[in-house]
This record gives C-alpha cells, structure tokens and sequence, in this order.
C-alpha cells in the first residue's frame, strides 16, 4: 500500500509512525498518570493520523473521536477518585518491571516476525465505490439501537464525572458576591470563613 502513496504522504506515514511508538513507549517511562495518559493520547491520535493518510477518513475520525473522549474521561476520574492529586505525584507505572519487558519484547519479536514471514494475502476484489458507506452499514446497521444506547450512556458517564468532580459550596451557584455579602456565615463544612 505504500508504494501507491506519493513520497510526502509516505514521508508523513513514517514520522506519525515513530510519533506513535515513542509517544507508546512514553506511557510506561512517564512518572505518573496524567502524563500517561497524555502520552497515550498522542500515540492514538498519531494512529489516527497514519489513517488519514491511507485515506480512511471515516477510521481517522472514529479514532481521533474516540480516543479523545476515553482519555478525557480517565483524567476526570484520575482528578475525582485519586489520593495522588489529577495523577501528577510520581509514582511507579509499571509493576513487575522485569517480567512486563521480558513479555513486551518476546511479543515484539512474535510481531515482527510475523509481519515480515508471513505470505499476506493480496486482495483481488475491486474496492467499492464509496468504502466509508459500506463500512458504515456494516456497522450500523443490525446494531443501530445498540450504538444510539452506548452513545447516550457514555454521554450521561461524561456527564455525571463532570458534575461529581466539581465541588460545589453553598454559594457557588449564587457567585462570589453573594458569599462576600455573608462573611460571618459557615462555610459547608461547619468552620468560620
């Protein structure tokens, strides 16, 4: 497939690709979530990238999408449910070090391997005139009812981490004003301003 693509977008393919590994290989040597989490933002949406470049535009989108959303939604709870503030604090990513890269390599070898003994088959059906329609429907289309209710319930998770992750006081719906007006008032906890 390569070789049908003009030398920028081949140039362009390469450079997302190691943004991909590098911003991969940063999720486990970063020292604590939130960067982890942003580095592996990076690495999917590199990913995303490299689809764009192949011209599947629809899984381009998908991915960016979401990626984006997943990762934003591990950083709301990252800042609602850790002792470790928004998952700044250094901190240890990888627990059995040892034996993880002893796994991590022994299955990049697999891979790699693979990917370059392996006789591929070459596909000899015509593509379609519009792929990213088709994919859709295949999709879609028995499973329409399905993805509307994940939608609306991933939708509502985004939601109800966002309410639960703002601590709200007695006048934060009123402004600051309105607490300036009451000085000698409790603040929620029961201790004088």
């Amino acid at each position: 497939m390569l070789t049908e693509l003009s030398g920028w977008t081949v140039a362009a393919v390469v450079a997302l690709g190691v943004l991909s590994v590098a911003a991969g290989i940063a999720v486990f040597v970063v020292d604590s979530m939130a960067r982890a989490t942003f580095a592996l933002l990076a690495s999917f949406l590199a990913v995303a990238g490299i689809l764009l470049a192949f011209d599947l535009v629809y899984l381009a989108v998908v991915t960016a999408l979401m990626m984006t959303i997943e990762m934003a939604i591990m950083a709301v709870f990252m800042i609602m449910f850790m002792m470790n503030p928004a998952g700044l604090m250094p901190m240890t990513m990888v627990h059995n070090a040892r034996g993880s890269a002893a796994v991590g390599a022994s299955a990049f070898v697999v891979l790699v391997v693979g990917i370059w003994t392996v006789d591929w088959p070459i596909g000899r059906t015509e593509r379609p005139e519009d792929s990213t329609r088709q994919l859709g429907e295949a999709i879609m289309g028995s499973h329409m009812l399905v993805m509307l209710v994940i939608g609306l319930g991933l939708f509502a998770t985004i939601l109800a981490g966002t309410v639960l992750a703002t601590a709200r006081g007695r006048y934060d719906r009123f402004g600051a004003d309105l607490a300036a007006k009451r000085p000698d008032d409790p603040i929620p906890g029961g201790l004088p301003r």
